[in-house]
């Protein structure tokens, strides 16, 4: 085989291109591969190789890292084809609603109506604008305050605030990571992780894969292993609300390992761990893995009791023994179990959980278990107390709404099922 493709002018042009599929076709041709060489070996067809080859943009990221080491793409070269450019000033553009969007009209209206609250259809399209055509940098200040003001946001239930701050975020946070500083890297990954989590909460699933994808490498880059944990975390609960149970546990067992690795002597290192037992086994649960969600449930409790009732502010995973308990409801209501989701949250009080989102948090899953055990005037009380703590957790999440639409279509005269219509702008019929 001819020497080594890496430091040749051709793979330099290439990753300042940001062409990490080009990276790919250049280490399979050089190896003498055919598409069908490769497909087999990273376990795709020939036209998926084809496609991830010719694509500028990144869809599945975790496809582009199997490829990449397949055919020998040094680490260096690849996270630096995965980096985004240095922001450039942009240029006045119309702005549309997502590519997606434009194909499923009916998606879209649904999204919409799902976020009239939320936010304009003009604040979801400005972020995706954002993530098309990096912003430049705003000069709004220091970026660690304004990324706790956004996180603020999103522990209120802010979700429109917080997409209007978003692309100015992303904008200032690419610009710090330009000066390749491990924590201005590992700071603009918690970025994009926020942004994932917001999409999630407001059911653009796609526009979250995306997010996702970019904390990860942005993660990855940094080499901060909380901020990959953090990461990862969100691209595994994208997956799952993409029905993608099997890779979500993967991605999450992967994580929860090594955080585990760093050996938990701290307890920030103890939280993440925690907080990743927490979203494996909730992940377990929604794939119908019974014994796997309740012994990481489990898990998750043990590592939780060295941990203070209530977590310090600013701290990555803002885990607690009751937050746990909270997830314990989930897991139970994941697996089907409505009478045990109800019985582990009997006692956890909206007092135990610092934030408004966790408050409102333990309203909308308790009023899940309530509706899956068909007590309707329950759920109603439980979704009225969530949206008193924090009204965008109940007006904006679609499966929330949901419940509403079908609590006033069956129980039109429960007590509280008019007040919620009004608070959600659902119209009676």
């Amino acid at each position: 085989m001819p020497g080594s493709p890496w430091n040749t002018a051709r793979a330099r042009e290439l990753a300042e291109q940001r062409r990490p599929g080009a990276l790919i076709r250049l280490g399979r041709e050089h190896r003498s591969w055919t598409l069908a060489a490769l497909g087999d070996r990273i376990g795709c067809s020939p036209a998926t190789v084809s496609r991830l080859e010719r694509r500028s943009r990144v869809v599945d990221l975790a496809l582009v890292h199997r490829a990449a080491h397949e055919v020998g793409v040094p680490r260096h070269v690849l996270m630096h084809s995965l980096a985004a450019p240095a922001p450039t000033a942009s240029v006045a553009t119309r702005v549309t609603a997502s590519s997606h969007a434009e194909e499923d009209p009916m998606r879209r209206r649904t999204l919409i109506a799902a976020t009239v609250a939320a936010g304009p259809a003009t604040l979801l399209a400005g972020l995706d604008q954002a993530l098309a055509d990096t912003p430049g940098p705003t000069g709004g200040g220091p970026l660690d305050a304004r990324v706790a003001t956004a996180r603020e946001l999103y522990d209120k239930g802010s979700h429109r605030s917080l997409l209007a701050a978003l692309p100015g975020l992303l904008g200032d946070g690419h610009a710090a990571a330009s000066s390749r500083s491990e924590l201005d890297q590992a700071r603009l990954s918690s970025v994009y992780s926020l942004a994932a989590s917001v999409l999630v909460k407001l059911g653009s699933y796609d526009q979250a894969r995306l997010t996702a994808d970019r904390a990860r490498t942005w993660a990855e880059v940094s080499g901060s292993p909380l901020a990959s944990a953090a990461a990862a975390r969100e691209l595994a609960i994208v997956l799952r609300h993409q029905d993608r149970n099997e890779e979500a546990q993967r991605l999450m067992t992967t994580a929860a390992a090594g955080v585990e690795a760093t050996g938990l002597r701290t307890d920030a290192a103890a939280s993440a761990y925690a907080q990743m037992l927490c979203t494996l086994a909730y992940t377990a649960g929604r794939g119908g893995q019974r014994t796997d969600a309740l012994s990481m449930t489990e898990e998750a409790r043990r590592a939780a009791r060295r941990l203070p009732l209530t977590a310090p502010a600013g701290r990555l995973f803002p885990i607690s023994p009751a937050a746990v308990d909270l997830y314990a409801v989930g897991v139970h209501w994941a697996l089907g179990d409505a009478g045990a989701a109800l019985e582990a949250g009997k006692d956890l009080r909206p007092e135990q959980f610092p934030t408004a989102e966790r408050k409102a948090r333990l309203g909308t899953d308790m009023a899940r278990a309530w509706w899956a055990w068909q007590r309707p005037a329950q759920t109603a009380q439980a979704l009225l107390t969530a949206y008193r703590s924090s009204p965008g957790e109940v007006r904006d999440r679609p499966a929330i709404r949901a419940i509403i639409v079908e609590l006033a279509e069956r129980h039109p005269h429960t007590t509280g099922v008019r007040e919620l219509q009004a608070a959600v702008n659902i119209r009676p019929r």
